[in-house]
């Protein structure tokens, strides 16, 4: 099963959706801000990506925290945050195939599936 996760007005989000559907690439989109994300989803990414590739830092939402919410940012601490605000979250994130892929790049995924058509 193929899953992308995102919010969906994010121009990003709709570029990847577009790829995916301009490639006849079946998934199922996972929409944080109406279905929320987990703690597992998060951890398995950060395992796999690490928290810098998941945590977006470069977004408003980020730069809004408080400086208390953004010093000594452990993965606990990050994950709360994530569950909390999910726009913290870098996007989009596709699970396919058994790999993890954290944003959106026409080659990263013409690689991925590539194999499968």
């Amino acid at each position: 099963m193929i899953t992308i996760f995102g919010i969906r007005n994010c121009d990003t989000m709709k570029k990847a959706r577009s790829w995916l559907d301009n490639h006849g690439v079946g998934y199922r989109f996972h929409d944080y801000k109406s279905e929320g994300i987990d703690q597992a989803h998060l951890a398995k990414w950060i395992a796999s990506e690490g928290l810098d590739v998941v945590l977006n830092r470069a977004g408003t939402t980020f730069r809004k925290l408080t400086d208390e919410d953004k010093a000594n940012l452990s993965k606990d601490k990050a994950i709360a945050l994530m569950i909390a605000q999910p726009s913290l979250i870098k996007r989009p994130v596709l699970e396919a195939n058994g790999a993890i892929t954290i944003g959106f790049k026409p080659e990263l995924y013409e690689a991925l599936f590539s194999s499968s058509r």
